[in-house]
């Protein structure tokens, strides 16, 4: 597994070496910055659980990991972000129009590498997830500054802005194995539960980590405009003057007239945090059911380990 990850590095530099100077900065900066490279690790896994070992599971981890890199450069130009991974963000350093071609160009690229399998199974899997991908980015911009969400609007935005790449590389690795359409799905399954668990845990970062941590502004999503889960869950429970508060906070866009502490207590007092990591720990235990008793093999093991980890990125 560490030498596969190895030979995906060794992918993503070279694929990125072949762009023009400008966009090889960009993507060589983004790249560098640090990611755990969790998307290819999962399909890389996935087609070791389905027992498929070759070339093809290495080149699609740089595949995944490109379209990640795209989406993130998308979407700190449309947040406005300053920093990504504790770093200047692209957009920071070289504009918005450089990044968001940049973004185009990773998007191009990893679809030029995908077309180079010659399998139309794979291609119609990236296509679904990266129109997903698009559709979630423009349902978050429609959604932003609005109070009236619930909860079931903020998981089908996760499921398109985050879990339908995790669902979709672990679906890979079940191609790449040549598994059954039923098999092939349970993998697909395991993945969405596994993304919706991370994105919940984005969630509670951004009211629990400190900056360091983060690598970004604390309680940023709010400052963008983003109504999250656990805040969802303190309104519930709290009455006006929280909603009051979390107004202003969106209209003045920033915290100017509220604190920032005061819309950390408010989510802390009202166990919002609680309600939050229990629904995180429900989607890693779907995820992990969905190996169906595959995890007494190697990869199974270590597939039953991801919701661990992915939990775990909180402390």
């Amino acid at each position: 597994m560490r030498d596969d990850l190895s030979r995906v590095e060794e992918e993503l530099t070279h694929e990125t070496g072949l762009a023009s100077e400008p966009v090889a900065e960009i993507a060589g900066y983004l790249l560098g910055g640090g990611g755990k490279r969790l998307r290819p690790a999962l399909l890389l896994l996935s087609a070791g659980y389905a027992g498929y070992h070759g070339a093809a599971a290495v080149r699609l981890g740089a595949v995944v990991e490109l379209i990640h890199s795209a989406t993130l450069i998308h979407d700190d130009v449309i947040d406005g972000a300053d920093t990504r991974r504790g770093r200047p963000s692209a957009n920071s350093r070289w504009g918005n129009h450089r990044s968001v071609l940049a973004g185009d160009w990773l998007y191009m690229q990893s679809f030029q590498m995908a077309l180079e399998e010659r399998n139309f199974r794979v291609l119609d899997i990236l296509i679904d997830l990266t129109q997903s991908m698009v559709e979630g980015e423009l349902l978050q911009l429609a959604s932003l500054g609005r109070m009236d969400l619930g909860e079931q609007d903020v998981l089908d935005l996760a499921a398109r802005k985050t879990a339908c790449l995790f669902s979709g590389c672990a679906r890979l690795g079940g191609v790449l194995g040549g598994l059954s359409d039923a098999e092939e799905q349970s993998l697909a399954d395991y993945g969405r539960y596994a993304g919706l668990a991370f994105q919940l845990v984005d969630d509670l970062l951004d009211f629990t980590a400190s900056p360091l941590q983060l690598g970004k502004p604390v309680l940023s999503d709010l400052k963008e405009g983003k109504v999250t889960l656990p805040l969802i869950f303190a309104l519930e429970s709290d009455g006006a003057g929280g909603r009051r508060m979390v107004r202003t906070v969106l209209e003045e866009k920033g915290f100017h007239s509220v604190r920032a502490e005061e819309i950390s207590a408010l989510v802390r007092d009202s166990g919002a945090l609680e309600r939050t990591r229990s629904l995180a720990h429900d989607y890693a235990s779907r995820a992990k059911a969905c190996l169906n008793g595959g995890a007494t093999r190697e990869f199974g093991r270590a597939l039953f380990a991801v919701p661990d980890f992915i939990l775990d990125r909180e402390h």
